[in-house]
């Protein structure tokens, strides 16, 4: 079985390349699926529908344009990641997570220590909570491969 994987979450780090790069040194089949991590793009999505005088506007029709993929690609993954960074409160990840519970989709969280009180309730529908993406990755490498 091929494994589909949605890493959701903070777009500033290299934090779904090292995962990508663990399930490849591990042999695991995983194809990965995200969200449109180019800042720039995801905030024009919506500017092919016309220009907007209103911030709050384009980011409305943006946000419904991102939402066509990444609903689309949550919905057919096996796993999300839901990754929490350190330097943005990502409230896109916290409703991806949400969606994921909602649905009952197995979702892992990746986060630190320092936001497990504001991360309460989205860790305790998780599945597992990881601090590290090698810990994503051996939990990826168990639950595909029981090894």
């Amino acid at each position: 079985m091929n494994w589909n994987v949605y890493l959701s979450g903070e777009i500033h780090t290299d934090w779904r390349q090292q995962i990508i790069d663990g399930a490849r040194a591990n042999d695991l089949p995983i194809t990965f699926t995200s969200a449109v991590t180019d800042h720039d793009a995801s905030d024009a999505a919506g500017d092919v529908l016309g220009a907007e005088t209103s911030n709050f506007w384009r980011d409305h029709k943006s946000s419904k344009v991102n939402g066509i993929r990444t609903k689309t690609l949550m919905d057919k993954c096996d796993v999300a990641v839901v990754r929490f960074g350190d330097k943005y409160k990502q409230w896109n990840a916290a409703f991806d997570a949400g969606y994921c519970a909602a649905i009952g989709k197995p979702y892992i969280t990746l986060h630190a220590e320092d936001i497990i009180h504001p991360l309460k309730e989205v860790d305790a529908s998780a599945m597992a909570w990881a601090t590290t993406t090698g810990q994503v990755v051996e939990i990826l490498k168990y639950v595909i491969s029981a090894r």
